[in-house]
């Protein structure tokens, strides 16, 4: 092979992924839209990530070139910032995320025994997904619910206070088709797709709905009224140390 034929192999463009026609036109409403939100258009990256994961489930090269279309970035530029978050898939999952925390706290609590019941439950391993395609188990690092530990959660909403027993009839509940209702929040559970397009900026109407903060969460607030706590009033606060200092100087 000569050097010239060398250098235009290496040099040839991948085929270009695309979505179907159909596809694009479906979304690309939605996709303005979310633009629209933003005074520079390539703000609205992650949620036009999370628009084309509500369509695949993931996002797929495919994906990515339309949110580079729609932003008139490079695809290296989309997939730089699709790698780096780990709330955006890039392989085909299940309906329900399923996010055990072993994050300091909830490990302490249980979590790693969680994790280690549902993979032998599930017969699947980290960021693995079973057969039937319902249920994609991950460990996470942090589920921000330390007072409720140890913490699972599906596809966002929280279920608290698990154990190894209630973890597993909460993944035998989302494979069998249940209406399962996490601890806060909406009534029932929304699949991952769903979800992903809330994220995207599209609301479902349900963010009310159910119970927000619970008693650990509140628990601070109802000390602060008991004892007649209040924060102090910024017009009133002691100078700082260096602000102490220039007066003192003049």
């Amino acid at each position: 092979m000569s050097d010239h034929e060398t250098t235009e192999t290496a040099g040839a463009e991948e085929p270009r992924e695309a979505f179907p026609a159909e596809v694009t036109a479906r979304l690309e409403p939605d996709a303005k839209e979310i633009i629209s939100r933003y005074p520079r258009p390539r703000s609205a990256l992650l949620p036009l990530l999370h628009l084309v994961q509500s369509e695949e489930g993931y996002v797929s090269k495919a994906g990515m070139r339309f949110c580079a279309d729609q932003l008139d970035l490079t695809l290296a530029e989309v997939n730089a910032v699709a790698t780096f978050y780990t709330m955006y898939r890039r392989r085909p999952g299940g309906d329900y995320q399923v996010g055990v925390c072993t994050n300091t706290l909830c490990a302490v609590m249980g979590g790693d025994e969680i994790f280690q019941s549902l993979k032998e439950h599930l017969g699947v391993g980290n960021n693995e997904t079973t057969e039937d395609g319902k249920v994609t188990l991950e460990h996470v690092e942090c589920n921000a619910a330390c007072d409720f530990a140890p913490v699972v959660m599906v596809n966002w909403e929280f279920f608290d206070n698990q154990t190894p027993q209630s973890a597993r009839e909460l993944v035998d509940g989302l494979r069998l088709g249940e209406d399962v209702a996490p601890t806060r929040g909406p009534a029932s559970l929304c699949t991952w797709k769903q979800a992903s397009r809330v994220l995207a900026g599209f609301e479902d109407g349900r963010a009310g709905e159910g119970v927000q903060a619970a008693a650990p969460s509140l628990a601070g607030l109802r000390l602060a009224r008991e004892r007649g706590w209040t924060a102090p009033d910024p017009a009133n606060l002691p100078p700082k140390p260096s602000e102490q200092g220039e007066e003192d100087a003049k």
